[in-house]
């Protein structure tokens, strides 16, 4: 950690500190301390968001704001989002947050020599195995620039007061102090191939098998639904894939060179293709099978190939909810057909 305590680095935070990290902090730096390929970064704790914060609030009312609003006021809601997050994004950063930002960002920079960074919300309520609040704030791809990290640094906490995330909290009665972001600040990869997989079957919950779906390009093109992956399940323990589906995909995510990334066509001879080989699922069940032993429990992982390595990285890790949550349904059987283990539907995130 800094000697401000702005900042921290994946090396030196797990899950414990997610209150001062958030879930995606915790989660990342819990996989690299395990000896997980994750791409190396660092996390502007809370305390910094604390701080820029506690500044706004002497002149204009935020979080008591935010608790007078109610979930099924949309209007009001979305008046309220629009105001703080004009406000929050205008704000002049504190120097000393400048300062350790820049500090970490330059020397990430030098040890990794990437090309760009993944600037990504990380709040202190996302990620619990109770609630499912990932998503709900903001991530900005392939940023290439030190102004531009900050400006969307700025940006991530600003979206701590989006209409859905305000939304959420308000159904579920979390009280704002207890809100917090922080922002993970993350090397990017230049995915060939990218996705993500799940230690359970997230349709019917068996746990016997891993569910991996992918595309090219840089994975956000899956999460954000725009391509119909290929899917694979693979048993857990065996190795053998009972379903193999390849789709379709015409378009894939790339990273622009002025910062950014793109929709580009999908190269004929690859529409059809599989995104992935049988020994890249094989390495991918086995990366799966360390990350679920380790947090003893379902996990939901991002992944990604990168372009000129080959070598897999991955993104994140956050807890399985749809099913850890039906705690009075036992666990599920091997479905009969193994067609019924494959995902129809994919949810956003961030």
């Amino acid at each position: 950690m800094g000697a401000s305590g702005n900042v921290s680095w994946f090396a030196d935070i797990g899950l414990n500190d997610r209150p001062t990290v958030g879930g995606k902090g915790g989660s990342l730096g819990e996989l690299f301390r395990a000896g997980v390929a994750v791409p190396p970064g660092f996390v502007v704790r809370t305390q910094a968001f604390e701080g820029f914060l506690e500044a706004l609030e002497h002149e204009f009312p935020i979080r008591a704001k935010v608790e007078l609003l109610s979930p099924d006021d949309l209007e009001a809601v979305t008046a309220c989002s629009k105001a703080l997050r004009a406000r929050l994004e205008e704000a002049v950063l504190p120097p000393l947050v400048v300062d350790d930002v820049l500090a970490a960002y330059a020397r990430l920079r030098h040890e990794s020599s990437a090309a760009a960074v993944a600037v990504r919300s990380s709040a202190t309520t996302e990620d619990a195995s109770e609630a499912s609040f990932a998503g709900l704030q903001d991530t900005y791809l392939w940023v290439n620039s030190w102004e531009e990290t900050l400006r969307k640094m700025r940006s991530c906490w600003a979206s701590l007061y989006s209409v859905e995330s305000i939304c959420y909290r308000r159904k579920h009665g979390f009280p704002e102090a207890s809100v917090a972001m922080a922002v993970v600040v993350q090397t990017m990869v230049e995915a060939r191939s990218a996705g993500v997989m799940f230690t359970r079957s997230p349709t019917t919950g068996d746990r016997s098998v891993i569910t991996i779906e992918g595309a090219w390009g840089l994975g956000s093109a899956v999460v954000g639904g725009e391509v119909t992956p290929d899917r694979w399940v693979i048993g857990k323990i065996t190795g053998e894939i009972s379903v193999r589906e390849i789709s379709e995909k015409r378009i894939k995510h790339v990273p622009l060179p002025a910062g950014g990334i793109e929709t580009v066509p999908v190269e004929p001879e690859l529409v059809r293709g599989a995104c992935m080989s049988d020994a890249e699922l094989q390495a991918l069940r086995d990366l799966a099978r360390k990350v679920e032993r380790h947090y003893g429990r379902p996990q939901d992982i991002e992944w990604a190939v990168d372009r000129h390595s080959g070598d897999i990285r991955l993104l994140q890790s956050r807890p399985e909810t749809v099913w850890s949550m039906k705690e009075a349904a036992p666990v599920a059987r091997a479905a009969e057909n193994p067609l019924s283990h494959v995902m129809s539907i994919f949810g956003g995130r961030r």
